[in-house]
């Protein structure tokens, strides 16, 4: 009979515990949750998700050096320069990506009004 009383008062002292240590972080984790709440769902969201189309078009083309669709000649030619330095195939960069920067930056030049 006197074990089964220490048990129940372990258990009463443990839940009383852990009760008075929510309390008293209670105000924390509420700040935790709201500043949770102004961070991004995913991490790669700002990352396209697609693959590449079959042909080349204005937006893909944008999108894969980073410009808007209506970018001046000067800023796709800032672009591709700066992505091709980092994914450079000479420099251990994908000769297939390198392939799309350099088609998406002739695109864009050439179709420019």
């Amino acid at each position: 009979m006197s074990s089964m009383v220490m048990v129940v008062g372990l258990g009463l002292t443990v839940a009383g515990l852990t009760g008075r240590q929510f309390l008293k972080y209670r105000k924390a984790l509420e700040t935790v949750y709201k500043t949770a709440e102004f961070l991004p769902k995913d991490p790669f969201s700002k990352y396209y998700k697609g693959g590449f189309e079959k042909k080349m078009s204005k937006r893909e083309a944008s999108l894969i050096l980073g410009v808007s669709q209506s970018a001046s000649p000067a800023r796709v030619k800032e672009a591709h320069k700066r992505i091709m330095l980092l994914n450079h195939p000479d420099r251990g960069g994908s000769p297939y990506l390198a392939t799309k920067i350099n088609e998406a930056k002739d695109y864009l030049e050439s179709k420019k009004p």
